[in-house]
């Protein structure tokens, strides 16, 4: 990581958008749904420093709570929450499947290889956004199923990736040497394959993850997103929008920076990791 310039810059974008997340109610003295009716769609100022919403909603705050959602919690009821964000989920999940569905298609191959590879082919026919408009209008918006969403949509190149990997690895010597130790087929694919391909799965589960935030954007924006009132940082760019032209273009610029640069510092990160790994294969 540290030996990659590029990689520190990205995560230096990163980490800051982590440590205002983790420490928001530090950070701001407004909760992200107070409102105030004498300061709607203000510019910044020493009260509130980004400026206002439509409804008079601290801006700064709800990109910190926002922050919050993609990266630090997932709220799964209106008093329960898990560690780790809503798109960190939802790579988490993707990767899971994804990476037994590759290792079982690269290694076992034959009639499952077959079955696996043309179910995910003919997921990666749908265009991304009509993915995921399809799923989330058939489970409805929320933050667990935006986490679904995200998991459907990113196992098929997961699952490839891994296979590709699988099936160079599966030549080696030591895979041939477990073989004849009898060892069971998952112990040889969990143990001795997956281990010896963690290299590019981690670089490109960085890229997904920003891939996660930039679609979890995209369905805010669509009104497909965390339901109202959650601070979404896509819905937000959505309701400011519509005040850009009227003078006030700060609801819409601020989240849009957050995303932009979230999404930046991540595919940073990932550039680095690959550029180093290659260097020293």
């Amino acid at each position: 990581m540290f030996a990659s310039k590029t990689a520190v810059v990205g995560l230096v974008i990163v980490l800051f958008w982590v440590l205002v997340a983790v420490f928001a109610p530090l950070l701001t003295p407004y909760t992200p749904t107070a409102q105030d009716a004498q300061a709607q769609n203000s510019p910044p100022s020493a009260a509130h420093i980004l400026g206002t919403d439509d409804l008079g909603r601290d801006i700064w705050s709800r990109l910190l709570y926002g922050a919050r959602v993609v990266l630090v919690i997932l709220p799964v009821g209106e008093h329960f929450w898990l560690p780790m964000g809503t798109a960190l989920w939802g790579v988490a999940l993707g990767l899971l499947v994804g990476c037994t569905l590759g290792l079982m298609g690269g290694y076992l191959g034959g009639w499952i290889d077959e079955v696996v590879m043309r179910i995910l082919d003919a997921m990666m026919a749908f265009p991304v956004i009509l993915l995921y408009m399809i799923i989330i209008a058939a489970v409805g918006a929320s933050a667990t199923n935006v986490v679904l969403a995200i998991a459907i949509v990113g196992t098929p190149g997961i699952a490839r990736l891994v296979r590709s990997l699988t099936l160079d690895i599966r030549t080696r010597d030591y895979i041939r040497a477990a073989e004849v130790r009898g060892e069971n087929p998952f112990y040889i694919m969990f143990v001795e394959i997956l281990p010896n391909a963690r290299g590019p799965i981690i670089v490109d589960a960085m890229l997904r993850v920003g891939y996660a935030i930039f679609a979890m954007g995209t369905l805010g924006f669509l009104g497909l997103g965390l339901p109202p009132p959650s601070p979404d940082w896509g819905s937000m760019v959505a309701v400011g929008r519509r005040y850009i032209l009227a003078g006030s273009p700060w609801a819409a610029l601020w989240p849009s920076l957050a995303i932009a640069t979230l999404v930046v510092g991540l595919n940073l990160v990932a550039d680095g990791l690959r550029e180093e790994s290659l260097r020293y294969q």
